[in-house]
């Protein structure tokens, strides 16, 4: 009985250590409120985040830390994507991919995307995907 009962701690101990070990999908956190011009959307460094201007698909990389050369917010796209007539409080959203470094900006009114990729200046990106 002693044996069966160890058994069973180590079984359910590695079901455990595998389960933590697989890739968990992004998480989203979001405000509830709609109408905001602005949103902060984490990444998985817990020092950046990406701010996105609703309106327009306009972006900065959002960067805080304990010392001040570490805080910054950085452009990564000044370009509007809709016209200024056609911009609308929260018409633009972000949606994280399994790659830290990604995510798809969507044009939630006629349904365009963008691959967005945040990191070093060089590497930095939004390409319209077709």
């Amino acid at each position: 009985m002693k044996g069966l009962l160890i058994s069973l701690i180590i079984g359910l101990s590695s079901i455990t250590a595998f389960a933590q070990s697989t890739s968990e999908p992004p998480v989203q956190n979001i405000s509830p409120d709609s109408t905001v011009v602005y949103r902060l959307f984490s990444t998985r460094n817990m020092y950046t985040f990406i701010k996105l201007n609703t309106r327009n698909g306009q972006m900065w990389q959002v960067q805080w830390g304990t010392e001040s050369k570490y805080r910054f917010e950085s452009t990564l796209s000044d370009v509007s994507q809709v016209s200024p007539a056609e911009e609308k409080n929260g018409r633009f959203f972000l949606y994280p991919t399994m790659n830290t470094y990604n995510f798809i900006l969507l044009d939630q009114i006629n349904g365009k995307a963008w691959q967005v990729q945040w990191g070093k200046e060089e590497e930095r990106m939004v390409i319209r995907i077709y």
